[in-house]
């Protein structure tokens, strides 16, 4: 599938240059499978994509992007708040993150506390697994 860029965005705001050739997509075909399969199971919300005019539909994707980003945001956020709640938690980050640059220490804190939440999680699964499998 190729396509072009067809009209400038709205308010001036400027992307990409205009490619002088139609730029060509990756196909997957795990992904394709599953697309697929959404319109199978979903006809009557895949017609209604399809009649959407261009720019409802584009503007679709950018309010999706847009809520992901502030989804990031809430979850960075409340990382933050979580680590700034305990003083000891906030002081062994601040040593752990000392050497990395000051605009990008909060940044890295979340990475390690999402990383670490995520470890517990999987730890704790895998340990209620265990269990259920002994208690039989």
């Amino acid at each position: 599938m190729s396509t072009t860029k067809t009209k400038p965005a709205p308010n001036g705001a400027s992307g990409a240059s205009a490619p002088s050739e139609p730029r060509t997509y990756r196909v997957n075909p795990e992904v394709e499978a599953k697309i697929d399969n959404w319109i199978t199971q979903n006809s009557k919300d895949w017609n209604y994509i399809q009649a959407m005019p261009r720019d409802r539909l584009e503007r679709t994707v950018v309010l999706n992007d847009v809520r992901q980003i502030e989804r990031q945001q809430r979850i960075r956020e409340g990382m933050m708040e979580r680590i700034s709640a305990d003083p000891k938690l906030k002081q062994a980050y601040e040593i752990l993150v000392k050497d990395v640059p000051e605009d990008q220490r909060e940044e890295v804190m979340t990475q390690m506390a999402r990383q670490k939440q995520r470890t517990v999680a999987r730890t704790q699964t895998q340990q209620q697994t265990k269990g259920q499998a002994v208690g039989v």
